[in-house]
């Protein structure tokens, strides 16, 4: 027999209610207020002036350029990844799995720092590539070596639940009908997990837009040529022009409500999918 669900009494729910809204106030809306308003707080002619500058515009481009290039990486390694674990046995599997937790467990950072020294001129592999002139560190391709990193688990972590609780069954009756391992994947497995996808590559973007620490160690700073968005935040900031940090720091704040408006949109269509397979 089902149990009823607790109620609290009406004074406690609001009182909870209350803190709630209190909280989110202090910690989300109000950073938010302070951005925008700092930003246009001369003016949206100083506003956009400052968006317009040829260093900024250089960080806008090199932090798309940057999400293009490393999502779609990770879309492809995420999606392999999860369908291994969940729907194979294989010596490895375990360290796989251990594998794609790593970048949640070692600070950004560390992992800008491992790069350095793997890749630097004075690192393992830095005389090697200086004799034949491949630039990493302080170049385009440190950047997205460290994005891929800390980016990698978002794809395969939002999978291979979804992959593991809907088992094996579904694709071993489309084996015994002669469905090819694409066909499958095409037709049975990607179905059934589309909207925890589409939530991971969104996730994915968000963060390789925002990545700050790992970029920070391998990029150098040099304007106009490594600095992507949060880094020219922070370059402005120190330079106490303000405007213009706080400026660039909108559009960051952009990009995260676009990201909370379709994370919500993918929320309600999948809870849609899920009512109305529970109805047919």
């Amino acid at each position: 027999m089902r149990s009823a669900p607790l109620r609290e009494a009406t004074p406690v729910r609001l009182a909870l209610i209350a803190l709630a809204l209190l909280l989110l106030g202090l910690f989300l809306l109000a950073p938010l207020v302070v951005v925008f308003g700092e930003a246009f707080k001369a003016g949206i002619d100083a506003y956009f002036a400052a968006l317009g500058d040829e260093d900024t515009l250089s960080s806008i481009r090199l932090t798309l350029a940057v999400a293009v290039c490393t999502v779609p990486i990770n879309l492809l390694v995420g999606v392999a990844a999860a369908w291994c674990v969940a729907k194979f046995d294989f010596p490895g599997k375990t360290l796989l799995t251990t594998l794609i937790d790593l970048p949640f467990s070692v600070s950004p950072v560390i992992a800008g720092l491992v790069y350095v020294l793997m890749f630097g001129l004075q690192g393992w592999l830095g005389p090697y590539l200086h004799a034949h002139h491949i630039k990493v560190i302080f170049a385009l391709p440190g950047i997205l070596l460290a994005t891929l990193f800390v980016t990698f688990p978002f794809v395969a972590l939002e999978l291979i639940p979804l992959m593991e609780e809907q088992g094996t069954e579904e694709e071993e009756a489309a084996v015994v009908l002669g469905a090819g391992g694409w066909q499958i994947f095409r037709h049975v497995t990607l179905p059934n997990v589309k909207w925890g996808l589409l939530y991971g590559v969104l996730l994915c973007n968000a963060r390789a837009m925002g990545e700050f620490g790992a970029v920070s160690v391998v990029s150098g700073h040099i304007r106009g040529r490594t600095t992507t968005m949060p880094l020219q935040v922070e370059i402005l900031y120190d330079e106490y022009n303000f405007v213009a940090a706080f400026a660039v720091a909108s559009v960051l704040a952009l990009l995260a409500l676009v990201t909370l408006a379709v994370k919500s949109f993918f929320e309600w269509r999948y809870a849609r999918e899920l009512a109305a397979d529970g109805r047919a």
